[in-house]
């Protein structure tokens, strides 16, 4: 299992984008574990919508601590083999995990990462 870890905070108007893009992925053992930091705006409802519609879904709510604190807060909880890092601005190709885990795999890996185009 892929657990993805979102800090939330202040990304209203991109933050569908960026769990539709996690939930969507063609590899499917995963977890997203959305840690809203304190949010003044609608993310904390957005993150509890999703995560009534998708049990695969955890949400966690703190006081706002920064990205730091909110990443460690998720890891406290997290039950995956594998652990990811996601920004509540950014989308996700739609196979990210499914190629990330194969090359791991392959190379027997601790750490795998990828680049970013626009």
């Amino acid at each position: 299992m892929v657990s993805v870890i979102v800090p939330v905070y202040k990304v209203e108007k991109h933050l569908n984008k960026c769990i539709e893009s996690i939930l969507n992925q063609t590899y499917t053992d995963i977890e997203v574990i959305l840690v809203d930091d304190g949010s003044p705006d609608r993310c904390g409802e957005i993150c509890d919508l999703y995560a009534r519609k998708d049990g695969r879904v955890k949400v966690i709510h703190k006081e706002n601590g920064g990205q730091g604190s909110a990443r460690n807060a998720g890891l406290k909880v997290a039950k995956g083999s594998y652990i990811s890092f996601i920004d509540s601005d950014d989308w996700v190709d739609r196979n990210m995990f499914e190629e990330l885990i194969q090359i791991a795999q392959r190379t027997e890996a601790d750490i795998v990462g990828g680049g970013s185009s626009l």
